[in-house]
């Protein structure tokens, strides 16, 4: 019995490995192609923008991915006169610390940084931020907080499969591998499940150097706790919600998709695809949910009108 207790005693001293994440002391900035933070830590960034801005899109990538994610809808909306800004989130694409967690409250914190500078370049036009996956869960947990400086937000697939909807046997092995083994990868492979239709599209993803294909164990720990912070926090949300869902997604399941529709308390609005993918911006449907979300944010501006 003594063993067993000192064994569980030296897996709670080993703890998941996060990014260290600098003091903040300067004020955040936005340059031609990077988001600064207040700790100087750079987010490159991508933009694509229309000659006479109606509106602004800020694209929150998913888990492994960047900014990337956003290559085929961003001209579309830019055609459309939606300004659409991209950034690549810590841990992920050309931001710092590639492959390793950087902690849920930072990239929310990333976000909420984000929004506030762009609202600053467009005092004028409605602001609207996409969350794909672990976008959701990350634009989730900011709206939840109310003090993110946007107008509406849209939750494509969201990510919020986290403690409080998973198995009690997936819980221990999660927590045992990360405390345990934290620096160990898995792949995904042999699982079966597809992100989307679009084969292509996943082929090009599959040669992309950027796109993690072995995630570190304690990034996947990480990763739930911000999917049970933002499962748990919807009913705190501020602003106008669209939420998309696709019937063939593989990849998030949907109960707790369908659970936390009741639970927000402003005006929201969901959309399920028969059709769809969890990759749902980048299915080959897409686009007929890029023009359901173009419809979406026109309705929600006009209700808003232009801010002072």
């Amino acid at each position: 019995m003594k063993i067993w207790i000192i064994a569980l005693v030296l897996l709670a001293a080993c703890a998941p490995q996060t990014q260290t994440v600098g003091t903040p002391y300067r004020n955040a900035t936005l340059t031609p192609g990077t988001f600064i933070m207040t700790d100087a830590t750079r987010l490159p960034l991508r933009v694509w923008s229309p000659t006479q801005p109606s509106s602004v899109v800020v694209g929150v990538h998913g888990f492994n991915d960047y900014s990337r994610a956003f290559e085929m809808p961003g001209p579309w909306f830019a055609d459309r006169g939606a300004v659409f800004y991209a950034y690549d989130q810590r841990g992920f694409g050309e931001a710092p610390g590639h492959g390793k967690w950087a902690g849920g409250e930072v990239m929310v914190d990333d976000l909420r940084t984000v929004v506030a500078l762009l609202r600053v370049r467009h005092p004028h036009i409605p602001i609207f931020v996409i969350g794909t996956s672990m976008g959701g869960a990350v634009t989730i947990a900011a709206a939840a907080e109310g003090n993110l400086a946007a107008d509406g937000t849209i939750l494509v697939a969201p990510a919020v499969w986290g403690w409080s909807s998973m198995n009690e046997v997936y819980q221990a092995a999660l927590w045992l591998s990360a405390h345990a083994v934290p620096q160990m990868t898995l792949t995904g492979e042999g699982l079966g499940r597809l992100p989307s239709d679009n084969i292509e599209m996943l082929r090009a993803l599959g040669v992309d150097p950027l796109v993690i294909k072995e995630t570190r164990v304690d990034a996947i720990y990480g990763l739930v706790g911000l999917m049970d912070q933002a499962y748990l926090s919807v009913e705190k949300m501020t602003l106008p919600t669209l939420l998309l869902y696709g019937e063939r997604d593989e990849i998030i399941p949907k109960r707790p998709v369908e659970n936390i529709v009741p639970r927000i308390t402003v005006e929201v609005d969901v959309k399920e695809y028969s059709e769809g993918w969890h990759m749902l911006l980048r299915d080959h449907q897409r686009e007929k949910v890029w023009r359901d979300i173009l419809s979406w944010m026109e309705h929600v501006a006009a209700g808003t009108g232009a801010r002072p």
